[in-house]
This record gives structure tokens, C-alpha cells and sequence, in this order.
């Protein structure tokens, strides 16, 4: 999102619109945000068509509620300048939940050359074919939604023989003392409440997994800031 656009979806947060749907025409707007109606309107077109907003004409303007995405938004701005403002960083985020049988598809697209050859130049280590999957609590939902605010590091997109398989967002982390990431994946099979762990070995085997049972994942911060290599879609 471009930065001129930041004013006008935070003031739409400030009047509720994060919660729910607010009534407000574009003359309100545009004096709040002491810019013109035309401005206002077009800041408004471009929030809908990148999917940070919905909106519909109602008899007193428009209803306009902020989406998932532009919550998203709106958190990576908030830590951006919490971290500029705070003298103290956050080093490492710490993730539980519950694992669970996945979908099987983990282990295709981990093991795919092109994403094998990145995991070990980027993360230091080989991958094994195959993804665990955890299932997080509400509160722990919110810390997931404090780490994708993040910009981690980007594992480059590919095509092969007319497919397309996209970039896939990685933090460095350890999962019950055993060196792994978090991947996050744009377009997923999966709610909000899946994170999907990679790790060289088999982390069922290795810790003794089973359906049920809770890991505790604690997720670097500190070297996941900016160097990010930018990639739009996903693998699924």
C-alpha cells in the first residue's frame, strides 16, 4: 500500500470501521483528513481494489468496513513505528499450539528443487519434505497476526512446465529446542489459527509428536527485519 494512503485507512479505523460498518460520506472524510473530495474518493477507490476495505452506497453515503488484509496494514505500520519509538526491540515472538493431521500437501512443495536450494541458502538448512502443523488458541492467533507484521524472509516464486509455484514468507525459529521457520503462506487450504512449521528432520519423530500435542515455537524477530526479496503470489 502506498504510503498516501495510510491517513485515510486509519482515520476509517478511528471512526470503528475495524470493528464493524461505518456510515461516512466523502465530504466528512476528506474534511477530517483536511485534503479534497476528489482526493478522498480516489484514496477510497484505491483501498477497494487492493481488497484493505469494502464499501456500498447506503441512503446516508457509504458503509465502509476495513478487512482482514487492511487490518494487516494497519499493524505492520503500528510496529514499524513501535520499533523506531521504542529504545528496546523485541528479539524473539513465542508461539504454542496443538498439532494436528494436515492436508499431506507439505511435503510436495517442500520438496520441490527450487524451493530446496532457497530454504538452504537463506535458512541454513535442508528442509524435510513434509510440513507440521499447529493449531493455535485465539490469544495465540493475535501473536500470529504480530509476526506477519514482520517481513521475514522471502523465498523466491517459480514456474515449472506451466505451473506456477509462489514466494513463501519464512521466520528462522526453534520448535521445542529443534532449529526450524515458520512459513507463511499467502493462500492457504488453512484458517488464521494453522501455522505450518518446516525443520530438517522429522519433528514428529524427533519430538516425540502426536496428534494433540503442544509445542512451544519460539520465533526470531530480530533478524527477520527488512531484506525481504519481495514475491506477490503463493504455492497453493
Amino acid at each position: 500500500m502506498k504510503p498516501v494512503l495510510w491517513p485515510t485507512l486509519y482515520r476509517l479505523a478511528e471512526l470503528g470501521a475495524l470493528q464493524g460498518t461505518v456510515t461516512a460520506s466523502t465530504t466528512m472524510l476528506a474534511e477530517s483528513l483536511g485534503i479534497s473530495q476528489q482526493t478522498t474518493s480516489r484514496h477510497l477507490i484505491a483501498l477497494e481494489r487492493q481488497g484493505l476495505i469494502i464499501r456500498q452506497s447506503s441512503l446516508n453515503g457509504m458503509e465502509i468496513k476495513v478487512t482482514e488484509e487492511g487490518a494487516k496494514e494497519l499493524r505492520s505500520v503500528y510496529l514499524t513505528l513501535k520499533r523506531v519509538f521504542e529504545e528496546e526491540r523485541p528479539k524473539t515472538l513465542t508461539l504454542t499450539g496443538r498439532v494436528f493431521t494436515g492436508l499431506g500437501e507439505g511435503g510436495y512443495y517442500v520438496d520441490q528443487p527450487q524451493y530446496r536450494k532457497q530454504f538452504q541458502r537463506y535458512l541454513g538448512f535442508r528442509p524435510y519434505p513434509g510440513t507440521l502443523n499447529l493449531r493455535l488458541t485465539p490469544s495465540q492467533m493475535a501473536k500470529k497476526k504480530e509476526l506477519e507484521a514482520y517481513s521475514g524472509l522471502m523465498i523466491r516464486g517459480f514456474e515449472v512446465g506451466g505451473r506456477s509455484f509462489g514466494g513463501v514468507r519464512c521466520y528462522r525459529a526453534t520448535i521445542d529446542g529443534v532449529e526450524g521457520a515458520v512459513v507463511s503462506i499467502g493462500r492457504t487450504h488453512y484458517d488464521a489459527s494453522v501455522v505450518e512449521l518446516i525443520a530438517p528432520v522429522h519433528l514428529r519423530s524427533r519430538l516425540n509428536l502426536k496428534d494433540g500435542s503442544r509445542v512451544k515455537v519460539l520465533v526470531q524477530i530480530e533478524g527477520n527485519l527488512g531484506g525481504a526479496i519481495t514475491q506477490t503470489t503463493s504455492p497453493r
